[in-house]
Parts: C-alpha cells; structure tokens; sequence
C-alpha cells in the first residue's frame, strides 16, 4: 500500500516546480509503516476533491492514543483518489474534538522508549498536515485540549463551533504541554500561548478567534454548512498553485523579512512558469473563467 501510496502522492506533484514539496512528502513516505491500528478510530470518505477524516472515538473523548495517530496518518495519506482530491477536513464525533493524548499510555506503567515512540508518532502527523501539498482544515465542534489543541493549531485552517474551547492543561497534571506548545506558540501571540500553557484553562472561541487560533467561528448548527463552503471554495482553484503556496508559506514564515521575500520572489516567477500558472493570467486578461489542468 506504502509504494502505491508514495507513486500516486509524487505524481500529484508533478509539475509543481517547488523544490519544497518532494522533498517534504518523501520524508513523511519513507517513514511509513504499516503499523496495528484499530479499526474504526477514524473514518475517511472523499466526494468531488474533499475528503473528510473523522475522529471516531467519541468514548474516550477522542484521545490521540498511538492507535488513533496511526489511523489519522494514515488516513492522511491515502483513502481516496488522489487525482482529485483538493483539501482535507478533519472532524471528530462526540461532544469533544479530542482531549489529547491517551494518558493510560504515559502512566510509568509504560517504558521511556514507548513514550518517545508515541511523541515521534504526534510530531509526524502534526508536520504532515502542514507538509501536504493540500489545505487542511479542522472542524471543530467541541473542546480541543493538549495535543487536540495541537492538532487544531496545526490545521491551515480552523472553523470551529460557538461552543468549542480550546486548553493545554497537561501543567495541571505534572505534564507540561511542551509539545503543544510548538504549534501553539506558532499559531497565538507569546504572551497568550504562555497564559494557556502556564494555567491549563480554557479559551473561548471567540478568543480563540480574536488571537489568531482559528480562522472563524459559526453557530453549531452552521459548522458543516461553512466547512463545506470554504472547502468547495477551495476546490474551484488549481491543486498545483495551492501546493506551491502552500509549501511556500510555511517555508518562509520562519526566516528573515529579506530571506522570505527572496523565497517568495522565486516562487512566484516559478509559478508563472507552470501550466496553471500561464491559464490564470491569460485566463484573466481574456476576461473568461480559468481551465485548471492542475500542472
């Protein structure tokens, strides 16, 4: 399944012509291995270049237990056609995004070797989602804690519920939540992330929005109707400018304003050499709509 997987992600990027994004997806295939995951921790479907991961273990608040991250990497990475496929949705069911981390699995019980194999199984999916060359977005409809805050503050985008709330607690149980912490101080202001990470409460959606956590926040029973719309809204763009804009991004946004400015200036003159690239502004001057081949 891994070789299959590795052949079609590679041809998807076909054409791309950013030397970020191979490189970046090799990584995350090289090190795949059919590992035991219990079935039904999550669910992928895919209808029209969406595909929709679902957490699916509503009984224990979703946790992130190794079998669960294996199941959402793989799910990640293969479920669907890639030919068409456009953006991910990543969604849970239950009352909870996810709390975290399965905390059976970091009791002493278990050896240092299986802890830092369960932290290197969190780290590899968190990174895939901002290595894909497609958007990720989170639908979040309920409380996001620890690594589940984590994962929320990996995704591109997050759309999140009126009611959702989000919390690195892991300090009030002797685990700082120093992980997290990666993404989250990524994703907030210092001074906010430090507040969350130092008393474990939780913040609203609202300020989850006000300091820059998620991208908007609907009324409950809005939350599919708006995911789905910016995902469709996705869908009608080129796969291969999106994968270059993408890889783009989160290459520059940790360098210097002159480095990332020499980056970026690149890109978009590579850009401009693509097959999509030349269709959108002809396709604009011609005052006609874009016929995307996604090269």
């Amino acid at each position: 399944m891994w070789k299959v997987c590795a052949s079609v992600l590679r041809s998807s990027v076909q054409g791309y012509n950013n030397r970020r994004v191979l490189p970046l997806l090799s990584r995350h295939l090289s090190s795949a291995t059919p590992g035991a995951t219990e079935p039904g921790l999550t669910v992928s479907s895919q209808h029209a270049g969406i595909r929709t991961i679902t957490l699916n273990n509503p009984r224990k608040r979703n946790a992130l237990s190794l079998a669960m991250l294996e199941s959402l990497r793989r799910d990640l990475l293969t479920g669907g056609s890639q030919d068409d496929l456009q953006v991910i949705i990543i969604a849970a069911e239950g009352p909870v995004f996810s709390a975290g981390h399965d905390l059976n699995e970091l009791s002493p019980a278990h050896s240092r070797e299986k802890h830092t194999e369960i932290f290197d199984a969190c780290t590899r999916v968190m990174t895939l989602v901002q290595d894909l060359p497609v958007p990720v977005i989170a639908k979040v409809q309920g409380l996001a804690t620890a690594a589940g805050c984590q994962l929320v503050a990996s995704c591109d985008i997050v759309v999140a519920s009126d009611t959702a709330q989000f919390a690195t607690p892991g300090v009030k149980v002797g685990l700082f939540c120093s992980t997290p912490a990666v993404a989250l101080g990524r994703a907030v202001p210092r001074k906010v992330a430090m507040e969350m990470l130092f008393t474990g409460q939780p913040i609203t959606a609202q300020d989850a929005l006000l300091h820059g956590l998620v991208s908007k926040v609907v009324p409950e029973s809005k939350l599919d109707e708006e995911t789905h719309r910016l995902a469709q809204q996705i869908c009608t763009t080129s796969r291969s400018v999106t994968a270059i804009g993408k890889a783009c991004f989160y290459s520059q946004i940790t360098k210097s304003r002159d480095e990332a400015y020499r980056e970026a200036g690149e890109v978009m003159v590579n850009n401009l050499q693509t097959e999509d690239g030349r269709e959108g502004i002809s396709a604009f001057l011609e005052k006609r709509k874009p016929t995307w081949s996604h090269r």
